[in-house]
């Protein structure tokens, strides 16, 4: 079936025992990589709609992660390597046994580093959009982070509206429909697999093998970005050896608010 305008065609895999949610946007060419994205923690594929439909002709693969969206959730917690090595059977399984380029946001951007590190001959270009790189990030403020610990802004939309302002910055403080949109394709998501993605990123850290990502990498960040400073980019910038780094004046969910902006930079450095 289609999401919408975006043009997704939604399937559902059997992946290491898990019932998986799983999207393809068919298009581009011999020519081109597929793009695999890598959502931020506890959302499901509609979030990013927005992008895909400002990325056309491009091919684009996402999946709800374990316990988001309608994804099946794990019994016990994984190492964020597991939800690397599914990604990889997702890619088998849909019979994508060349390269791909990554882009991870947020949560999405650690399990995108740890996807290249463990698979580099599958990764062709990285794309890190507001993220860090794991437990060693400098965070942001407690208020902040308090909001995070909890799914509950998944699971009440009112309570989301409510607190998108503070938490997302950017647009979503000052235009109130950019806040609604969001609010409106959220899915409900399974509290044990949120606890789960957040212990997974609360016991890992890329800091100290950074140097070791050879790919060709694109760092996007917002200035107000309330969850990530965006210190943690220019942390990822100067660690990765063949990075670039774009600092936007915009918040945590600007793929999602300025999407009209942020794809054709993003498809510019995946066509060079």
């Amino acid at each position: 079936m289609n999401v919408q305008s975006s043009g997704l065609q939604v399937y559902w895999l059997t992946v290491m025992g898990l019932s998986i949610r799983v999207a393809i946007r068919r298009g581009g060419d011999d020519q081109n990589n597929p793009l695999l994205l890598l959502n931020a923690i506890g959302a499901s594929l509609e979030v990013l709609e927005s992008f895909i439909v400002a990325m056309p002709g491009t091919e684009v693969i996402i999946f709800d992660a374990p316990g988001a969206g309608k994804s099946d959730a794990p019994m016990l917690p994984w190492r964020l390597h597991t939800y690397a090595r599914l990604t990889a059977k997702i890619l088998d399984q849909l019979g994508y046994h060349r390269k791909v380029d990554v882009l991870g946001l947020s949560w999405g951007g650690p399990l995108a580093q740890q996807f290249a590190r463990q698979y580099p001959q599958r990764c062709a270009k990285l794309v890190l959009c507001a993220t860090s790189c794991g437990s060693a990030m400098f965070p942001g403020h407690p208020s902040i982070l308090a909001k995070m610990i909890s799914p509950r802004r998944y699971l009440d939309k009112k309570y989301m509206s409510r607190i998108a302002g503070d938490l997302y910055g950017g647009k979503m403080r000052t235009d109130p429909a950019q806040v609604e949109k969001h609010v409106s394709r959220v899915q409900t998501t399974s509290s044990r697999g949120y606890y789960y993605q957040l212990l997974a990123l609360a016991t890992w850290s890329s800091l100290h093998w950074l140097h070791k990502i050879a790919m060709p990498t694109l760092i996007v960040h917002g200035t107000d970005d309330p969850i990530i400073p965006p210190v943690n980019a220019k942390i990822l910038a100067s660690r990765i050896p063949n990075a670039e780094l774009w600092l936007m004046n915009c918040g945590h969910l600007f793929m999602l608010t300025m999407p009209e902006t942020v794809a054709p930079a993003i498809q510019d450095f995946l066509d060079r």
